[in-house]
């Protein structure tokens, strides 16, 4: 029968013959580029709305307007970081508390960044 054992970030998996160890990095590079991408939305969409430059060169799709441009460049950010960690992190063991929390404070300054109270104290 198989089982499976957690300690501490690392996953142990029981077997007829003995244990393997599972790598949780390629998850937590997921999840940590989730945080990218939602900063990067934030932040895009700021600057957007700071800068008429910005705002002309955010235009994808004309009928759409600037918002076309802000939404594919996040997308971009989140692809190229999952990505680079993916390719960095998808053997390796990763603390995921520490990685949980620097996505979360990613995504909370993102949704600020597209708060227009908040951003219009920038």
């Amino acid at each position: 029968m198989h089982g499976t054992v957690r300690e501490k970030t690392n996953v142990v998996r029981a077997t007829g013959t003995g244990t393997t160890s599972l790598s949780n990095g390629a998850g937590a590079a997921a999840v940590l580029a989730a945080g990218f991408g939602s900063f990067a939305l934030g932040l895009i969409a700021t600057l957007a709305d700071k800068s008429a430059g910005i705002k002309s060169a955010m235009i994808f799709s004309k009928p759409t307007g600037p918002l076309s441009g802000v939404t594919t460049s996040a997308i971009v950010v989140w692809l190229i970081a999952w990505v680079l960690l993916h390719v960095r992190w998808h053997n390796r063991t990763v603390n995921l508390g520490r990685v949980g929390a620097a996505a979360l404070v990613l995504l909370a300054l993102g949704l600020l960044l597209t708060f227009p109270p908040f951003a219009d104290l920038l």
